[in-house]
Order: C-alpha cells, then sequence, then structure tokens
C-alpha cells in the first residue's frame, strides 16, 4: 500500500512538471513571436520614409524646372530689348538733312505769259549740300501791300532740295476783276515767317498789284502756275 501511494505522488510530481515546461515553453514562444513581430514591422516602417523621401523629390525635381522657366525668361528679356534707334529713326525721316534757310537759297522772280497777272518764282539751292525745304511756309510780302500774300491751291509736301535744285512756286499780283492797283518792282521773301526777308526784283516789271496770293513750292513751273 504505501509503494502504491509513492507511485502516485511521483506522477502527480511528473505531471506536475511536464505542464510547467510546456507552459514554460508556450510562454517562451509568445515572447519570441512578439519580438519578431516588431522586426518584421519595423522594416516596412523604414520602407515607408524612404517612400515619402522619393516623394518629395518631385518638387525637388520641379525646382530646377522653375530655375529654367526663370533662365528662359532672361533669354526672352534679352530677346524682347528694344533695338537702339539713335541717328537711324532721323535717317528715316529726313536722312539726318536740316532745314533750308533763306539764305541758303537763290531766287528769281519773272512775269509769267500765262496765267495773266502772274509771276513764277524759282527758288535754287546754292549750297553743295541738300536741305529740307518747308514747302507750305513761303511768306511772300509785296511792297505797296499791307500785309503778306495769301495761300492760295493746294498744299505741297515739305522735300529735299538737293544741291543744284530747284522749286517753284505762283505768285499772283493782282485780280482781274479787280481795277486800280500800285505798281511794284519787288518783292520779299522768306521761307518762313520766323526768318528775316530777302529782296528780290521782278524780271521784266514793273507789275501792278492789287492784291497778292502765292503757291506752295511746286517740283516743276507748271504745276506752280496751275493756281
Amino acid at each position: 500500500m504505501a509503494h502504491a501511494a509513492r507511485s502516485r505522488r511521483t506522477a502527480a510530481v511528473l505531471a506536475a512538471l511536464s505542464l510547467g515546461i510546456i507552459a514554460l515553453t508556450a510562454c517562451n514562444g509568445d515572447t519570441e513571436g512578439g519580438t519578431a513581430a516588431p522586426s518584421v514591422t519595423t522594416t516596412p516602417s523604414s520602407a515607408s520614409p524612404a517612400g515619402t523621401d522619393q516623394g518629395s523629390g518631385t518638387p525637388t525635381t520641379a525646382v530646377p524646372g522653375d530655375g529654367g522657366s526663370a533662365s528662359g525668361g532672361s533669354s526672352d528679356s534679352g530677346g524682347s530689348t528694344p533695338p537702339s534707334s539713335g541717328d537711324g529713326s532721323d535717317d528715316g525721316q529726313d536722312g539726318g538733312v536740316g532745314m533750308c534757310e533763306t539764305t541758303d537759297l537763290s531766287y528769281n522772280v519773272t512775269v509769267a505769259s500765262s496765267p495773266v497777272n502772274h509771276a513764277l518764282l524759282t527758288a535754287k539751292n546754292k549750297g553743295s549740300d541738300p536741305c529740307l525745304l518747308p514747302a507750305n511756309e513761303l511768306v511772300i510780302t509785296i511792297p505797296g501791300l499791307d500785309g503778306a500774300a495769301e495761300h492760295m491751291g493746294p498744299e505741297g509736301k515739305d522735300w529735299i532740295l538737293k544741291a543744284g535744285e530747284s522749286a517753284y512756286a505762283g505768285i499772283m499780283f493782282s485780280r482781274a476783276d479787280t481795277a486800280g492797283g500800285k505798281s511794284a518792282d519787288k518783292v520779299e521773301i522768306a521761307l518762313t515767317a520766323a526768318e528775316s526777308p530777302t529782296t528780290v526784283p521782278v524780271g521784266d516789271g514793273p507789275v501792278t498789284v492789287n492784291d497778292g496770293r502765292v503757291t506752295s513750292f511746286f517740283g516743276t513751273a507748271e504745276d506752280a502756275l496751275t493756281y
């Protein structure tokens, strides 16, 4: 009987030891699994910032792109820089030629056979350089009449009068339907009202004057005597 009781106690102790070993093994297994899990999750966790760095790389590459645009803008700016006009603009308009002054020209006034009561004014560039002739500012004053002669006919166009070249204007001394008048054998001529006039004798004069009118300058004598 005593032997049987010891055998039962021994079996119970062995069974308890076996359960303890199993429990300890299970605990160790859980512990190892728990430590393994963080190592597994740590890898994706560290991979995620790497992906974020790549994503942030996109705006990083966009910055040089903006820089490229800025560089292109400076090229456009350079291309849009207006060219210097300088004297070229003046050359395009009048070639840099100065205005004709009254003293630059020589003058001849001759009574015309037609139309009646008219004379032809010939103005010649007596210098060695061209000058710009103001076509519509001619001032003619006839002694014995008050004020300057009025303009008649269409306006002319300023043009460059070359050295030795002539321009023409028609002068009317009196109206055919107006009786009377004064005798005149000279006229005073200025290219503009701001200049001092020069006195020119009337060829084949004297003439009778009761009205004074003058055309603009033209390129031919025929055009000047049309009005």
